[in-house]
């Protein structure tokens, strides 16, 4: 089926990114398009970090263009980029350990409305800022946990925090760095059937270094090696080019 342009929601073109005489990210070009999940693998230090910080604004680029929606982002700091409609996780969990996940979710929504600072009268008045608190809770599966302490939730309820905290601020591009780092496999597998269903009426861009999990995700593969973009499109055509299977997932094609 042809692709269509306005499918695309977040876009890179020639993106670098360069620490003295270290160039990480080399001249990467990709599209993150609505309804798809779009993983970025690669070994250690091909520079894929680096570029999900590109993308977030939590890095400034060295060459290239950022768009969203046909919109310039390249030059806008992470939090503009955050009211544009791009949301992210950290391979580390960002959480306020001592407030319970409601008041968690509730600050990222009430970060995205648009009187985030309101001086007078409560922010529990806010239905806006409560209905987003109440359906990120609901759709990342902790509607149930919204009153536990959040240093008190498991590794993996934490994750699924941030990732409320992420739908609270209604983002259109989703961006996920590591989200299985760390993770026995029943809470991977809880995650995994989450970040499943963010893709609806989304893009999602995710790096991760479970195999298994990426070609169970991914609508679209992106191979980096070396800071360059070595491989891109189906996953299942992806794994079987050569330059992908001797630089990552090993010789006979299988994960490394």
């Amino acid at each position: 089926m042809r692709e269509r342009s306005s499918d695309i929601a977040l876009a890179a073109r020639g993106l670098s990114k360069q620490f003295g005489g270290l160039r990480a990210v080399a001249d990467v070009s990709l599209d993150v398009r609505i309804g798809e999940i779009h993983a970025v693998i690669g070994p250690n230090g091909a520079g894929k970090s680096t570029l999900i910080n590109l993308l977030s604004g939590d890095l400034v680029v060295s060459a290239g263009d950022i768009s969203l929606d046909g919109a310039a982002l390249t030059h806008l700091p992470p939090h503009h980029r955050a009211r544009a409609g791009v949301g992210r996780s950290y391979q580390k969990t960002t959480i306020f350990a001592d407030f319970t996940a409601h008041e968690n979710v509730r600050l990222a929504a009430q970060a995205h409305a648009a009187r985030p600072l309101r001086m007078i009268g409560s922010v529990h008045a806010d239905a806006g800022v409560n209905r987003r608190t109440a359906d990120a809770l609901m759709l990342a599966g902790l509607h149930e946990r919204a009153a536990v302490v959040a240093r008190q939730l498991s590794h993996g309820e934490q994750r699924q925090l941030e990732i409320a905290m992420v739908l609270a601020t209604a983002p259109r591009v989703i961006l996920l760095d590591e989200p299985l780092a760390g993770m026995g496999q029943g809470e991977a597998r809880c995650i995994v059937d989450l970040i499943k269903s963010l893709k609806a009426g989304r893009a999602v861009l995710i790096v991760e270094h479970d195999m298994d999990a990426v070609f169970e995700l991914a609508d679209r593969l992106t191979v980096m090696a070396d800071g360059a973009v070595i491989a891109s499109g189906a996953p299942d055509e992806v794994r079987m080019q050569p330059a992908v299977r001797s630089a990552y997932l090993g010789d006979d094609g299988a994960p490394a």
